[in-house]
């Protein structure tokens, strides 16, 4: 038989070649993690949709993590740790703008990944949050003596915090902007926050009313009611139908004749929070009149809310993700309705905001009122009140 000639070799299939597993995979598992676990939250999430995301098998993500709770630990690290490493290169005695603006860069280049921080993080064990509050407290240290040196108002430390939760803020929402522009807005909301004087009062500002929370009078709103601070407390996932049940003197049966599952009262929880803000904000802008108290009132009505309904409020920021489609949309569109009153105030009040970014700003003020009411143990007292509203406002630049 002759040779094969040279064409017909050259025609021949190539030898396939065998795919090369990148080096940075566990860096890639890591990040695709975060995401789908600040999206999904932390019980909703599947380590099969993480190795999706990265384009593995989920038995080949067991190679690297051996359970999802370990993956997890290991994202709740990665960005404090960039954080921590950031500040690190800021040479002592640098400016508070540029403590703030390390701090930024590194907040906004992981954005899809940081809301792991502002809720799931509670699902760590609790050597694992020791460890995590060590490595924040070195943060707050830090931006803490930048605030004292160049702001030596009351309250150092409150402002220090505060302006790290706007920074934080562009971790819990989706609004499209340029990286170096979402950085520049949120470095001038802290700086803002960090200049603020917790102690002055605008002179737009005027007492808050807001609705009060329905008295349960049917066996519907009992269980509502009693569940809220079970959610809140140990987080929806944790809390079993037989605790609610117990809380209410039912069998976890007879729930059922009143809401169709555990998702459902969670829903509806989210829906009474939507309302009663709604109603808060309606009431408290009637007759206000300018766009600049326009904004000291609606900051004046989240922070008084906020205060007020912690438990609901944190159930209704924390949980949202884990609904259903059907049952998150209207919560959803509620919230949005909020957001656009605040957005069109605000571009009134500083007409040379755009549309994003007045909204990313928005956030930046909710992002101070979670970390100041956390910082503070959400004590409701009006001095406390009047605090954190001022910070807001130096976040809202107004």
């Amino acid at each position: 038989m002759a040779p094969a000639s040279s064409s017909a070799r050259s025609a021949a299939p190539a030898e396939p070649v065998p795919a090369t597993r990148p080096r940075n995979r566990r860096q890639l598992i890591v990040e695709a993690a975060g995401r789908v676990f600040s999206e999904r939250g932390y019980h909703t999430a599947s380590m099969e949709e993480v190795a999706a995301q990265v384009g593995i098998s989920a038995a080949a993500l067991y190679r690297h993590f051996p359970n999802k709770y370990a993956l997890f630990a290991e994202c709740a690290d990665v960005m404090v740790d960039g954080l921590v490493e950031a500040l690190d290169e800021v040479p002592p005695g640098a400016s508070l703008t540029d403590v703030l603006t390390a701090l930024t860069r590194i907040t906004v280049a992981h954005r899809a990944s940081g809301g792991v921080y502002r809720w799931e993080a509670r699902y760590l064990n609790r050597e694992d949050r020791r460890r995590l509050r060590v490595k924040f407290g070195r943060l707050v240290e830090r931006v803490e003596e930048a605030v004292r040196r160049e702001h030596p108002l009351p309250d150092e430390r409150l402002r220090a915090v505060a302006a790290l939760g706007a920074i934080g803020s562009i971790t819990m929402h989706h609004t499209s902007i340029a990286q170096r522009r979402a950085e520049e807005l949120l470095v001038a909301a802290a700086l803002g926050v960090a200049a603020s004087d917790p102690a002055a009062v605008p002179p737009e500002a005027h007492p808050v009313e807001l609705p009060a929370r329905p008295v349960p009078r049917t066996r519907r709103a009992e269980i509502l009611a009693a569940s809220v601070p079970l959610f809140a407390r140990n987080g929806f996932a944790s809390v079993t139908n037989g605790q609610i049940a117990q809380a209410v003197g039912l069998t976890p049966s007879a729930l059922y004749r009143h809401y169709p599952g555990k998702i459902d009262i969670l829903a509806a929880a989210c829906l009474q929070a939507a309302a009663l803000l709604s109603q808060g904000v309606e009431r408290n802008l009637q007759g206000v009149s300018g766009p600049r108290a326009a904004v000291v009132a609606l900051a004046s009505t989240y922070v008084a809310y906020s205060f007020e309904h912690t438990e609901l409020n944190s159930v209704a920021e924390a949980e949202l993700g884990g609904l259903p489609d059907a049952l998150r949309r209207p919560v959803v569109l509620a919230q949005r309705e909020h957001i656009a009153v605040w957005e069109q105030q605000l571009r009134q009040a500083r007409p040379e905001l755009g549309p994003r970014q007045t909204r990313v700003l928005v956030h930046a003020g909710f992002g101070v009122v979670v970390e100041a009411g956390r910082a503070l143990r959400w004590r409701d007292t009006p001095e406390h009140r009047e605090t954190v509203t001022a910070l807001v406002l130096g976040a809202l630049g107004v």
